[in-house]
């Protein structure tokens, strides 16, 4: 028999706790779910970039918001998602936890581990998308982001806060130049806070990534986020907008960011394979009318804030790939236009054993001689003229039999100078051995050196210098104008190497 009693005292308990704050969910259904696209109905409320969740716990993105339709990209495989499932709007906008945990970890664009250690706890919760700082909280480039590279730190200098293009065919050393600039960081006392994010890639590729990273002990201040060549369109468009609001977590507390989206070629690839999914119609060369937006609101988010705000920066480093050579494409000239400057590599002077291949001609950095330490502008001042001097003089060199002894001269230095701007994969130089470098050839202290025993010199030189003038390195390090009594000591040291040297 039922206790009246008891019956009378449950409904009396949730009577007593009854609340009146209603919840109201935005519930919708699916029509019909193609290539990662699935079309729903229902949603009246729901916004832009907003997250949805699916009856089976999968979750989406509203891409496009028709007029009594929306269209939503799955953020995994989706294949079980059936026609007349529900799903809930969550009110939230599609963003990634960010913690310093991250930091040595390989996760994918929605902040998941990728590299089988232990689960990642929540941290702060950081937008996809956010607006760019305005002009008033910036301040110009005035702090070197050093690459340890001779070429670019004396000639395309990059400066933190700036956006620097890394452009050429596919196997020139793009992403080596990046790779250099992320191991390079760990001179610094305090190492600039370093993610890269591999869009599109052979997970083999990415994997040869992080194993160098960890070889050289550069793991331990990176981030790598991983949207590879298997993931579907939607994770390899988001990626690099999950790696910006990773650097904004750490440039809200005041620290320096380099970021690496490698490469936002195959980013246009796959916001275009989305596009054509969801109908947009398509423009030259197939791609949607807004992929000029979708560079710009990602790199215009590269910053140098004022120390009113903080004082941190984001330097971003895009990475494009060209088609035999053509920077006149569509989406090269656009991002092109978006950064402050870009390294042109060439595919025939990589061949021709120039390492790396940066054809000085067509590379630029717009902040320049900012971005240097008074050190090294001294010292490379003359280079960069010297050097295009020599190319357009080898042109011509090649047609003629006989050249005049100045000519030749001329030739014969630019030959050095190219030489002494080789560098070998994975061995980024600090400032001041660049500098010693730099003003042996530039000083005409090793024109009696071989061509050919250019970089053993080098090598040797600069272990020299280490052991026996530590003195020199010191006065070097602080980044002023050498002094004349460093610059002999520099002079009395290659002097007494060369008798040494065989």
């Amino acid at each position: 028999m039922i206790d009246n009693d008891k019956i009378i005292q449950a409904l009396e308990k949730k009577l007593m706790t009854f609340g009146e704050d209603v919840k109201t969910q935005n519930v919708g259904s699916v029509i019909k779910n193609t290539d990662g696209v699935v079309i729903v109905s229902g949603l009246s409320k729901a916004r832009m970039g907003e997250k949805v969740v699916f009856k089976n716990g999968q979750t989406g993105t509203v891409l496009n918001l028709d007029e009594d339709m929306a269209s939503i990209i799955l953020l995994g495989e989706g294949s079980d998602i059936r026609e007349g499932e529900s799903l809930v709007t969550t009110g939230q906008m599609l963003g990634i936890d960010v913690s310093e945990e991250l930091l040595g970890r390989v996760i994918n664009p929605l902040g998941e581990p990728l590299d089988g250690k232990p689960k990642i706890k929540k941290g702060k919760a950081m937008s996809l998308e956010k607006i760019a700082a305005g002009v008033v909280d910036r301040e110009p480039v005035n702090t070197p982001l050093k690459t340890g590279i001779k070429a670019i730190d004396s000639m395309i200098p990059i400066g933190r806060g700036q956006r620097e293009l890394i452009i050429g065919d596919r196997q020139t050393g793009k992403t080596a130049i990046a790779i250099d600039t992320i191991i390079n960081q760990k001179l610094n006392k305090k190492p600039v806070i370093c993610i890269y994010v591999a869009i599109g890639q052979k997970r083999s590729t990415i994997a040869q990534v992080v194993d160098r990273l960890n070889m050289e002990g550069a793991l331990s201040y990176t981030v790598i986020v991983s949207a590879s060549a298997a993931d579907p369109a939607a994770l390899q468009y988001f990626a690099p907008y999950a790696g910006c609001a990773i650097a904004e977590y750490f440039l809200e507390k005041g620290k320096d960011v380099l970021v690496v989206y490698d490469d936002l070629t195959k980013h246009a690839w796959a916001y275009r394979q989305i596009s054509l999914v969801l109908r947009r119609p398509a423009g030259r060369e197939a791609y949607p009318g807004d992929v000029f937006y979708l560079h710009s609101r990602l790199l215009e988010r590269s910053v140098k804030l004022n120390k009113e705000n903080g004082g941190g920066s984001i330097t971003a480093l895009p990475l494009i790939e060209t088609q035999a050579n053509d920077i006149s494409a569509y989406i090269p000239t656009n991002v092109i236009s978006i950064t402050d400057g870009q390294i042109y590599l060439q595919a025939d002077l990589f061949n021709a054993g120039i390492r790396p291949a940066i054809n000085i001609g067509q590379s630029v950095s717009r902040v320049g001689g900012a971005a240097q330490t008074p050190a090294i502008k001294s010292v490379s001042g003359r280079l960069r003229l010297e050097l295009a001097q020599y190319n357009s003089l080898a042109a011509f060199a090649q047609f003629g039999s006989e050249l005049d002894p100045s000519t030749q001269k001329q030739l014969d230095r630019g030959n050095r100078l190219t030489e002494i701007l080789k560098q070998p994969q994975f061995s980024p130089l600090p400032e001041e051995l660049e500098i010693i470098s730099i003003y042996s050839v530039i000083s005409e202290l090793m024109d009696d050196i071989p061509i050919d025993s250019f970089l053993r010199f080098e090598k040797e030189l600069h272990n020299f210098v280490k052991r026996y003038h530590p003195n020199i390195l010191k006065a070097l390090v602080q980044g002023e104008k050498p002094t004349e009594a460093t610059l002999n000591q520099i002079k009395k040291a290659v002097e007494e190497f060369k008798k040494r040297f065989e």
